[in-house]
């Protein structure tokens, strides 16, 4: 990712794009075909900004030792997934100040009633009564000041961030207005098929990390065996047809899945399938699956093992987001009046 533009090269300035991953110790499978698989293929036609969003992780309780762990294997995840940093630029949170800088600064331009409209408060607030923090309260700030910092021109959303992102142009607008133009306004990134995938328990509900179930999704770190068994599990319907159709959630969402991994179109896979039964297409799902995330699995030991690579490039990567961040925190801090250091 360039940090300069010549000028004869503006008019073939990309795009940038920022996205960020929590660190919680797991990778689903919807987590990868639904966002990071399109990350890898973003980074080729954009400037893509990529971040391990620690900080977001403490608004609840964490055990230090296991979020530092598990930091540090989501980046080396996110490698193993196929992100370069030849080609975008990684980093974690933490290691760029500028993030909690500008969200404080953001957080004096953000209204009460705002983040009290926030659905995923009111969620989290039922999930963890006992700890109702100020920062589960602001954390859409700290997310703001993640994607204004870079200028972004676009933000990968899936439905439930939708709500954040739309506070996160509000903000900057009402900065813009108020000191005049400061921040680029991002965009919304809907990519053409990021696959939405189901619990396999429960296919009306979207795939979680955090489900009690644990054959309800799949980690993409899960062995072979463990795949093809959970989807051996997966719920489906008693009408025994491999058919994409109203009603039939649970197969719906297996050729999703199917689809997504071996790049079949959904009349390709029931053509596949005809006159075969349920018990055939979930061992079929479970294998393509096992085999699609074979490199990825294998991948993330190698980087993981690698401790000094890992050092290296997120050191690297938080030294180049502090320079870019910088000047617009300097922007940022001399509209609203702040003396000079």
């Amino acid at each position: 990712m360039s940090e300069q533009v010549a000028p004869q090269e503006a008019a073939q300035k990309k795009k940038i794009i920022f996205s960020g991953i929590q660190p919680t110790g797991v990778m689903t499978l919807g987590n990868y075909l639904g966002a990071v698989k399109n990350w890898v293929k973003l980074q080729e036609d954009y400037d893509c900004i990529y971040s391990v969003v620690n900080m977001h992780a403490i608004t609840v309780r964490q055990d230090p030792k296991a979020l530092r762990e598990n930091t540090l294997r989501a980046f080396a995840l996110l490698l193993a997934c196929g992100l370069d940093p030849e080609k975008c630029l990684m980093f974690i949170q933490s290691h760029v100040k500028t993030h909690a800088e500008l969200s404080w600064v953001l957080g004096c331009h953000t209204q009460f009633g705002e983040l009290s409209r926030m659905t995923q408060f009111k969620d989290k607030s039922q999930k963890n009564a006992d700890n109702i923090n100020a920062g589960l309260f602001t954390y859409p700030v700290l997310m703001a000041a993640d994607i204004l910092l870079y200028q972004a021109d676009m933000v990968p959303v899936g439905a439930d961030q939708k709500q954040h992102l739309e506070l996160s142009r509000d903000i900057a607008m009402r900065f813009n207005n108020l000191y005049g133009n400061t921040f680029r306004v991002p965009e919304p990134y809907i990519p053409e098929n990021g696959a939405r995938i189901m619990s396999l328990a429960e296919p009306q509900k979207k795939m979680s990390k955090s489900d009690d179930n644990q054959n309800a999704f799949i980690a993409i770190l899960d062995s072979e065996d463990t795949i093809i068994r959970k989807f051996k599990r997966a719920v489906t319907d008693s009408d025994m047809e491999v058919a994409y159709r109203e009603g039939k959630d649970g197969i719906n969402n297996l050729m999703t899945i199917y689809s997504a991994v071996t790049g079949k179109s959904y009349p390709e896979i029931e053509r596949e399938f005809q006159g075969k039964g349920y018990g055939d297409f979930k061992v079929a799902v479970g294998q393509a699956v096992a085999d699609h995330l074979r490199p990825v699995r294998e991948n993330f030991e190698r980087f993981y093992a690698d401790k000094a690579y890992l050092k290296e490039v997120y050191t690297a990567g938080a030294e180049r987001a502090l320079r870019l961040s910088g000047r617009t925190l300097e922007k940022v801090y001399k509209k609203v009046g702040f003396l000079p250091a």
